[in-house]
C-alpha cells in the first residue's frame, strides 16, 4: 500500500496514512481534531522523481 499525505481542512493537521490506491482519493479522518474530509495533498517526493523533465531526477551518473 502506498504512503499519501493529507491535510485536514478544518485544523490545518498534516499526517500520513498508508492507504489503498483505489481510496486514495477519497476523504479522510483527522487524527488531531477528528474531523472528515481531509484532503490528499501533492507529495514533494513524487513532484520531485516522478514524470517530467523538470528538476527531476535523471538517473545518470
Amino acid at each position: 500500500m502506498p504512503l499519501y499525505e493529507y491535510k485536514c481542512r478544518k485544523c490545518g493537521e498534516r499526517f500520513e496514512k498508508l492507504v489503498r490506491a483505489s481510496d486514495a482519493d477519497k476523504p479522510m479522518t483527522c487524527p488531531n481534531c477528528g474531523e472528515e474530509g481531509a484532503e490528499r495533498q501533492v507529495s514533494l517526493f513524487g513532484s520531485l522523481f516522478g514524470c517530467g523533465s523538470s528538476g527531476g531526477y535523471s538517473g545518470g551518473g
